[in-house]
């Protein structure tokens, strides 16, 4: 089975059709996942918060269709799909997936805002022919605060913790920080990739004290999910080789980028998932890279190694 991550870059309702929507639907198309978490769906166009809602959850169908997936859920949602936006932002995430692999529990659906996340965050419960249901989450890191990145990692444990251990559970999404994944060698499997920059935004990724000299990457987020293997980074955990998520887009592109190539997008599997992960790739192609400022992560799962719970 299949789950793949996508920070779609601003997926507005007027792009629908699009040059860059017809590549962000090629790019998962050539991956074929199971699971399609998404961020970064902005419905701003739309004058009144009280639409956002619903013109959200018409680009996840449209895009749901373009891709042959769904995100229709039994009851719930977000005018009755798995998405979910913050109070009064217009961001919002979502969970897609084949219909003919996986299929939602009733009731599985869960949408989290403000206070407890600057974007919002999508569960869902997938039966997927394993032991028990896994839970999904589409995760997108509050870009601005380290303090509240860390505060947001802490409640997302929460959400896929049960008493004595974790929940079957796999979390994907822009952490919009760096991973605190070791490599085999018990250094970081993210490189420091801050050292040597001097611009304005380094308060946003650095910790206090460190900024405008070693400039310290804050890893406090996947500290605290990664302690004592709750979770596994699925690259660092399967020793893929290191490659960027972003930073390949040229001035001009998009937005500025002061920071460089990073890993940013990440995939966490909790401990009961951790021996089905089998294979780990960020997809490069021309149409991944015509398509957002985030590459595309998948992780590839051996349903029958999930471990009971």
């Amino acid at each position: 089975m299949r789950i793949t991550n996508f920070n779609l870059y601003k997926a507005r309702p007027s792009e629908i059709g699009t040059h860059r929507w017809r590549a962000r639907v090629a790019a998962v198309r050539e991956l074929a996942p199971d699971i399609l978490t998404v961020q970064e769906i902005l419905v701003d166009e739309v004058p009144d918060p009280e639409d956002w809602d619903r013109a959200a959850a018409e680009v996840v169908r449209r895009l749901a269709a373009d891709c042959g997936l769904v995100a229709d859920l039994p009851r719930g949602g977000t005018a009755g799909v798995a998405t979910a936006g913050s109070f009064r932002r217009p961001w919002f995430t979502a969970v897609l997936w084949n219909p003919e692999a996986v299929a939602p529990v009733r009731d599985g659906f869960q949408s989290y805002g403000a206070p407890d996340f600057w974007h919002a965050l999508t569960t869902v419960r997938l039966e997927i022919g394993a032991s028990e249901p896994l839970l999904v989450a589409s995760y997108h890191g509050d870009p601005f605060r380290p303090d509240f990145r860390a505060t947001e990692a802490l409640r997302l444990k929460g959400l896929l913790r049960r008493t004595g251990g974790a929940k079957v559970g796999l979390v994907a999404g822009d952490f919009n920080s760096v991973s605190a994944a070791t490599g085999p060698d018990g250094g970081f499997y993210d490189a420091e990739p801050y050292t040597g920059q001097d611009h304005d935004d380094l308060e946003y990724q650095c910790v206090p004290g460190t900024v405008g000299s070693t400039n310290v990457a804050d890893r406090r987020p996947t500290e605290a999910l990664l302690r004592g293997g709750f979770t596994v980074d699925a690259a660092a955990h399967l020793g893929v080789p290191w490659q960027p998520t972003v930073g390949y887009w040229a001035d001009g592109d998009g937005d500025p980028d002061p920071w460089g190539a990073r890993r940013i997008d990440l995939v966490l599997a909790t401990r009961p998932v951790t021996p089905a992960l089998v294979r780990y790739g960020v997809h490069v192609s021309p149409a991944g890279e015509a398509a957002s400022d985030h590459r595309l992560v998948h992780v590839d799962i051996d349903l029958a190694r999930i471990a009971p719970t």
